[in-house]
């Protein structure tokens, strides 16, 4: 269940991005194509230029700011859907010691990216193009290699050594992209802005040949590690080539925005099925790998893979998808609409229906919903998905004891389950009483530990505290959460404001004394890179003055 609060559309791509955008594409072209005939910089100072600590921070105000614009998807569920996979094939991966942070965007348009700190962002259009699991893990895949493999460092580097901003360029490129197409996002962008981003993005994440070639290569190998198909990852390139092949006639939507940074080709699709054919033949079923073919090595000498073949999807694949078509459709209206053509067309599956069920829960039909919802529940018992669904559409529909009792004995068993816990505190924060404040504060508390960076929990701890009472705690939720949400400098500001109160104690004031001390840097490293709150300026935002 997500907050309670009108969806907000993307914002309109800003005049500054445009103008940053407009500015690249007046750079010299040589620089840029040169790079498509060079071979991966084997002796690269990559790393060197930009830490890791550096990198994160980017990659963390990266995020903060798309979700200020109103492009990231926050869903406990679909958050956590999306980890693990991602956790899954990273533990598989060449670098499984590098951190990655996982999130969806809410639009159609079928793309994905990956960028510095191992920030990796999906769009719901992409999963929604896939027809299984397996397919969008070799998506993932191939972006976490690009994040191993170090092509996105690489690319940042020589923005930076350009004196490019990156943290700007890097925005401008992701939000003109989203903008390009896709059915939630309106027009496209002008030539001048799309030749701007063609320019930009290959200046700052220069994906060349030689780099998709190598991603492809290491990506199989993880999506094969981590227990996936192998032949997934080609089966997708199919995917985006029919779809390239069915907009023809669409201007605005011949190319995803995911071909104008991962062209694909039918030797790039061929050599993705060759890789995994090698890849199957050469994996038992126990996972191991077979190099009889070196001569140098005993005969019949197996190394074991870091995942068991076999291991499969999640089986959550179906719920994931049809939850993202309800929560990046315009309006439940729409999603309903969708559903109904579906059925027109041939009878809705389990998991189909428990989306037309999530659908008429979001549009206030409640008892739709349960009756679209119960035979699908009692179908899939042990489906937390449904379990969740039920228990939120319960309490939508006044039977409070059950929906508690549903969600108290799931809490039960499972106290630190992220998904659970949100959604029940959210049902207790909406019946808005003391008592149910305090219980959503108790349920909520076994999250703290791991709920620094989580925007999602400290806009649903905010709310818990103020309505149970403790009007500092909520304060402080409030302003992570603003942080988190793009707005450190308004974050400073409550922060600010909070330590003024005369009844803080000595460990309040010191926590709210330490953010202080560590959002400031935050602040200035984005005035540096251009980017200012209009909010908390008045006047700037983005780096160009408003007139």
């Amino acid at each position: 269940m997500t907050i309670a609060r009108p969806k907000a559309a993307p914002r309109p791509l800003p005049a500054a991005l445009a103008f940053a955008l407009c500015c690249v594409a007046a750079l010299p072209l040589e620089g840029a194509l040169a790079q498509e005939s060079r071979l991966p910089d084997i002796g690269s100072s990559a790393g060197t230029v930009l830490s890791p600590a550096r990198q994160a921070e980017y990659g963390s105000m990266v995020l903060a700011q798309l979700r200020h614009e109103g492009y990231i998807l926050d869903d406990p569920l679909l958050d956590g859907w999306l980890r693990d996979v991602g956790q899954r094939l990273v533990s598989s991966s060449d670098r499984p010691q590098q951190s990655f942070t996982f999130f969806m965007l809410r639009d159609r348009q079928i793309n994905a990216f990956a960028t510095l700190g191992g920030y990796i962002g999906m769009n719901a259009g992409l999963v929604l193009a896939a027809d299984r699991e397996d397919e969008v893990a070799g998506v993932l895949a191939h972006e976490i290699s690009h994040v191993t493999q170090q092509h996105v460092l690489r690319g940042a580097e020589r923005a930076q050594r350009d004196s490019l901003p990156i943290l700007l360029a890097t925005l401008g490129a992701i939000i003109a992209a989203q903008q390009a197409g896709g059915n939630s996002t309106g027009d496209a962008t002008s030539a001048a802005v799309m030749t701007g981003l063609g320019l930009l993005q290959q200046r700052q994440i220069d994906y060349t040949r030689d780099n998709e070639a190598e991603a492809d290569r290491v990506g199989i190998r993880t999506l094969s590690n981590g227990g996936f198909d192998p032949e997934a990852m080609a089966e997708f390139f199919e995917t985006l080539q029919s779809v390239v092949r069915m907009n023809q006639g669409d201007e605005r939507a011949r190319v995803p925005g995911y071909l104008q940074t991962h062209p694909v080709t039918l030797t790039r699709i061929s050599e993705a099925r060759e890789r995994a054919a090698k890849l199957e033949k050469n994996v038992s079923p126990n996972g191991s790998i077979g190099i009889a073919s070196n001569p140098l090595l005993p005969a019949g000498l197996r190394i074991q893979t870091q995942g068991p073949r076999g291991r499969g999807a999640t089986g959550d694949f179906g719920w994931a998808r049809e939850r993202l078509r309800v929560l990046s459709a315009n309006t439940p209206a729409q999603a309903i609409r969708e559903y109904q053509q579906m059925r027109a067309r041939k009878p809705l599956d389990d998991a189909q229906r428990y989306g037309l069920a999530y659908a008429h829960l979001r549009a206030g039909d409640e008892a739709a919903a349960l009756q679209e919802l119960a035979p699908v529940q009692a179908a899939h018992p042990d489906s937390l998905w449904l379990q969740i669904s039920l228990g939120e559409t319960e309490a939508k529909a006044g039977r409070t004891a059950e929906a508690d009792k549903r969600f108290e004995t799931l809490l039960a068993r499972m106290p630190t389950h992220r998904a659970l816990a949100l959604s029940y505190a959210q049902v207790l924060a909406e019946r808005n009483t003391k008592t149910s404040g305090a219980r959503a504060v108790a349920v909520l508390r076994p999250l703290l530990v791991n709920g620094a960076n989580d925007a999602l929990f400290q806009q649903t701890y905010a709310r818990a505290n103020e309505i149970a009472g403790d009007d500092v705690r909520a304060g402080e939720a409030w302003a992570e959460a603003a942080y988190l949400g793009g707005r450190p400098e308004q974050a400073l500001v409550q922060l600010n404001n909070l330590k003024k109160r005369g009844n803080l104690d000595y460990y309040a004031r010191s926590r709210i004394e330490a953010r202080i001390a560590a959002i400031t840097p935050t602040v200035l490293e984005l005035r540096r890179q251009g980017v200012r709150d209009e909010e908390a300026t008045g006047r700037w935002r983005l780096g160009i003055r408003s007139r």
